[in-house]
């Protein structure tokens, strides 16, 4: 790992855990073992090292949450097999995001204080949710959902799920928690097969 990827993959930790506000260039440069011309030499501001993190992030968040979906054809199991990624996989994960997901932490700060950088957050969250409707409608035309289900507030619901259960396993860091809101979601989603 070179200095730049080091550096980023630090600040993803801390972000997770603490925040982009509350994460200070000396936490990072600390976390890096690095000085300030190694950190400068590679991002021209913290800002830009949100990016870097931002882009980093959703690229461990694809390889997690998206493991094997396409070897499943049924567009219900693809949404069940991405809730049990995002959960075993992603949410599990303490080693890349020991403070829970760093999406769900970077929003919820940076909302108020740094709305250009939370719009970059809120665009992965609108992909989530085209994803999720896209596999519902797919399933209900093929006969898998039935076809009084309203996909998009089914998707609505999924997602809203997915992000409330992330705050609160976020908070108090409970398996149980965190188990028992998938498996009531992915119930859900089964009793709603055509």
């Amino acid at each position: 790992m070179n200095l730049k990827e080091k550096i980023i993959y630090e600040a993803i930790r801390l972000f997770s855990l603490k925040g982009f506000l509350s994460t200070s260039i000396n936490d990072i440069l600390e976390a890096g073992a690095t000085s300030k011309g190694g950190f400068y030499n590679h991002f021209k501001s913290k800002e830009d090292l949100f990016f870097a993190v931002l882009s980093e992030s959703r690229k461990i968040w694809r390889e997690k949450t998206l493991y094997g979906l396409d070897q499943i054809k049924s567009p219900i199991e693809k949404v069940i097999k991405l809730l049990e990624n995002y959960r075993d996989r992603y949410l599990k994960d303490t080693n890349d995001f020991p403070g829970g997901c760093i999406f769900v932490t970077l929003s919820v700060e940076l909302d108020d204080q740094r709305p250009h950088l939370a719009h970059e957050l809120n665009e992965g969250y609108i992909r989530l949710k085209n994803m999720i409707n896209r596999l519902l409608d797919q399933a209900q035309e093929g006969g898998e959902l039935r076809a009084e289900v309203d996909t998009q507030a089914l998707t609505e619901m999924i997602f809203s799920g997915m992000l409330g259960t992330s705050v609160i396993y976020g908070m108090d860091k409970s398996l149980t928690i965190l188990d028992r809101a998938f498996i009531s979601l992915i119930e859900h989603l089964r009793s709603l097969r055509g």
